[in-house]
């Protein structure tokens, strides 16, 4: 299957941008089933880097570490789920628009099931993802846009 992709322009700069999303600590605050997530080193976010991403699937909740594959700033990140059920694969672009101080964002993400994962895909979390990818970048964009600082 092909990654769920969409895309939202957002009235602030890729750069502020690119620090707010790439900052692993604000995923709860607009992805929806983002419960918490743990940074696994201290050191600032590179390539190589993993955090522990706890999500709410249904009415459980599942762990999964994710890696930073690929990091160019501000125009684009790539991070890769590498243990758990569920593996996600996240890539976001930056677009700057106009004279740079609007963005678009696009996400795609696509997930790699192991074991029960590979029922837990099709049937529960492409699903939920489709619907939820949608909110989450309505609510980066309100975020964004009432002036938090990245």
């Amino acid at each position: 299957m092909s990654a769920i992709k969409e895309t939202i322009d957002i009235s602030r700069s890729p750069a502020e941008v690119f620090s707010y999303v790439t900052d692993p600590t604000h995923l709860p605050e607009w992805q929806e089933s983002a419960v918490s997530v743990r940074r696994i080193s201290e050191a600032p976010i590179a390539v190589g880097s993993k955090v522990a991403v706890t999500r709410r699937l249904g009415r459980r909740e599942f762990t999964t570490t994710m890696q930073v594959v690929e990091l160019d700033p501000p125009r684009y990140w790539h991070v890769h789920g590498i243990d758990g059920p569920v593996r996600g694969d996240v890539q976001g672009t930056i677009e700057p628009l106009g004279t740079g101080e609007r963005s678009r964002v696009t996400l795609a993400v696509d997930f790699e099931g192991q074991g029960i994962g590979k029922v837990l895909v099709p049937l529960m979390v492409r699903p939920q993802a489709r619907k939820e990818i949608p909110k989450d970048e309505e609510t980066l964009k309100v975020i964004l846009e009432r002036g938090v600082t990245p």
